[in-house]
């Protein structure tokens, strides 16, 4: 009977068009009984609604307030070699990467994060909200898995597209303005997303290519280039002598602006690269900036250029002029007596004219 006077209680009352002044007065009774019985319930309920999403709200706050502290650790130069730590780590490239570039990731990084974190929370507190007010969320969730499953394999590639572009930014693969090669294109990076990098080709294409796609990254522009002079002089040349000129003469180019920024460390001279009959051609390296190695190179054959020709260094041997003997000019002989038409001699060589 408990059981049953309760389960009135709290149901829904019908309520009937009232005809006369006695069922309008219990019209209202039964509705402020029905709302005496049940609003307890509601301001209980209300409660626990206000209080799941208040503390959605105060944990997304304070995980957004922990993922910026990450990223500003993260983007934080490194002192020394190895004080970066474990999070520092996480951005470090073998001690390439500079301020600017690591804090361009660590916001990336720290923008999916975010979202990440935002999306997860809110929708759990929205789920616990439902469940408060009474919806049932079993054929829900099993909605959202089947509908979870079929998005999973229909949209597999879109997945990997963006996992693979949250790796390239978390490992510094690339960066806009590198100068990749990706294997489907070639170009410098004019945007990375998190699902599709672009591209621009050397004849000024635009290219899109899926990260999911890229299977191997041949990046020109990160850490430093090499910029390679090979130099041919001759044979008879003393090595060493065009050694010191080279040297000096790259010295002077890397303290000259704008190479003294471009140019890191000493121009080295490898040595012999090969060796010809007339000339010996010597091989020149020198580490700069990434991407300049071309502008360096052709600076470079300016300048030993200009300090051959200062120092008199021949490019190659001349070979020695031989003129084998029949093939001299031939001596000036005396004019012949034939050539004169009343010569003797020239009578003498003429026909006999047929007689009559």
């Amino acid at each position: 009977m408990l059981a049953d006077s309760a389960a009135d209680s709290t149901s829904t009352p019908t309520f009937t068009l009232p005809t006369s002044a006695a069922d309008v007065t219990d019209t209202t009774r039964q509705a402020a009984g029905w709302l005496d019985d049940n609003w307890q319930g509601w301001v209980v309920d209300g409660l626990r609604i206000v209080l799941i999403l208040g503390l959605a709200l105060v944990l997304r706050a304070v995980v957004r307030k922990v993922i910026d502290k990450l990223v500003s650790r993260m983007g934080r130069p490194a002192e020394g070699d190895g004080d970066h730590g474990v999070l520092g780590g996480l951005l470090a490239n073998s001690g390439v990467v500079n301020t600017e570039r690591r804090q361009q990731r660590s916001e990336a990084i720290g923008s999916v994060l975010r979202s990440v974190a935002s999306f997860s929370i809110l929708g759990t507190a929205s789920l616990m909200a439902l469940s408060v007010l009474g919806v049932d969320l079993a054929p829900l969730l099993a909605s959202a898995g089947v509908a979870g499953v079929a998005i999973g394999f229909g949209a597999r590639n879109l997945v990997t597209d963006f996992l693979s572009g949250v790796f390239m930014i978390m490992e510094d693969q690339y960066g806009v303005g590198d100068e990749i090669d990706t294997g489907i294109a070639t170009g410098t990076v004019l945007e990375v997303g998190l699902r599709v990098t672009k591209l621009r080709g050397s004849a000024g294409e635009i290219w899109y290519i899926r990260n999911g796609e890229v299977k191997r990254i041949a990046n020109m522009s990160q850490g430093w280039s090499t910029a390679t002079v090979d130099v041919q002089v001759g044979y008879k040349e003393d090595l060493e002598r065009i050694e010191a000129l080279v040297t000096e003469a790259a010295e002077q180019l890397s303290k000259e602006s704008p190479y003294d920024e471009l140019i890191w460390g000493r121009v080295k001279v490898l040595g012999v690269e090969s060796v010809a009959v007339d000339s010996v051609q010597l091989r020149i390296e020198a580490r700069c900036t990434p991407g300049k190695a071309a502008q360096v190179s052709r600076a470079l054959r300016l300048r030993l250029k200009a300090a051959f020709d200062l120092a008199g260094v021949k490019l190659k041997e001349e070979a020695a002029a031989t003129v084998p003997a029949q093939a001299a000019a031939p001596e000036v002989l005396p004019p012949s007596a034939l050539a004169d038409p009343n010569s003797a001699r020239s009578l003498a060589a003429k026909p006999i004219p047929a007689q009559n």
